[in-house]
């Protein structure tokens, strides 16, 4: 196929030799299969910040670094060279969560290159060579969910220990490879300790494990590893090889009523993000 502008300027760099197909196209980018070598890969082109619209993305960016003092003030401000700042610094959040989750041990896409709101990596297969598939496009058996539920859960408990939150995580940005699920889709990944909306984004992540897989686990339903994990961090007993029992007794305090409503308007935001999604596919 012809490639897009963004990923011909690739080709004149000699970072890939062609483009084979569009794999897939969302609100954040697009993905397209590309060759480099005798590899395939993948391409994720990042739209501009006017053609994407993405949820709540200011919870997201809280406290996150920029290179330095001018370019802060001027994303504060909103002026141009801010809002073009503010979308790099958006790309290469995903990037650097990469790295890093990568060097952890979390399986992500192994990344290669970043370059003018390109970044190259893994092209994730399945058994037969081909595309893997998501999650949401799987049927699963009780025990095939009970096995990728309980993987998935390491798989945050590791991103956790690396101080990482996905943000975002659910059956639509998992792939099932020829082996286990991994993780993609991370620009809105939040430092744990630094951004105020982690805890939620946390609870948020596992309990859209909890519900995906309890379709075909029922027992799953009634499981509360988020409160137990976040438990753990906050305690600073987390760790990479610990069990997990799937029971919070939450301590006696007073109820911050604040807090819960907007558990609540979160949870229904994500459950209407999540039927728009089923819908558009």
């Amino acid at each position: 196929m012809k490639a897009p502008p963004r990923l011909q300027a690739l080709i004149a760099e000699g970072l890939i030799d062609s483009v084979q197909r569009q794999l897939m196209s969302g609100k954040e980018a697009s993905v397209f299969v590309v060759r480099c070598g005798d590899e395939t890969r993948c391409a994720k082109v990042y739209k501009e910040a006017t053609h994407r619209s993405f949820r709540q993305a200011v919870d997201y960016t809280e406290n996150r670094k920029v290179k330095n003092s001018r370019m802060a003030r001027a994303m504060a401000k909103g002026t141009r060279f801010g809002k073009q700042a503010q979308e790099e610094a958006w790309q290469s959040a995903e990037v650097d969560a990469l790295y890093r989750l990568a060097a952890a041990g979390v399986r992500v896409p192994r990344p290669y290159n970043f370059h003018d709101g390109v970044l190259l990596m893994e092209l994730v297969t399945d058994a037969d060579g081909d595309a893997a598939p998501r999650l949401n496009d799987i049927v699963f058996s009780r025990d095939d969910a009970l096995r990728h539920h309980a993987t998935l859960l390491q798989e945050v408990v590791r991103m956790l220990c690396a101080g990482v939150v996905h943000g975002d995580l659910s059956e639509f940005n998992i792939l099932l490879d020829a082996e286990s699920p991994v993780i993609i889709d991370l620009p809105q990944a939040v430092d744990a300790a630094g951004n105020n909306h982690a805890p939620r984004m946390l609870l948020r992540d596992v309990d859209n494990l909890r519900r995906f897989f309890g379709q075909f686990a029922p027992a799953l339903l009634g499981t509360a590893y988020g409160p137990e994990i976040w438990d753990l961090y906050q305690r600073g007993l987390l760790r990479v090889d610990i069990p997990l029992t799937g029971h919070y007794v939450r301590q006696a305090g007073t109820v911050d009523l604040g807090a819960v409503m907007r558990e609540i308007d979160d949870a229904r935001a994500e459950e209407a993000a999540l039927r728009l999604r089923r819908h558009a596919l």
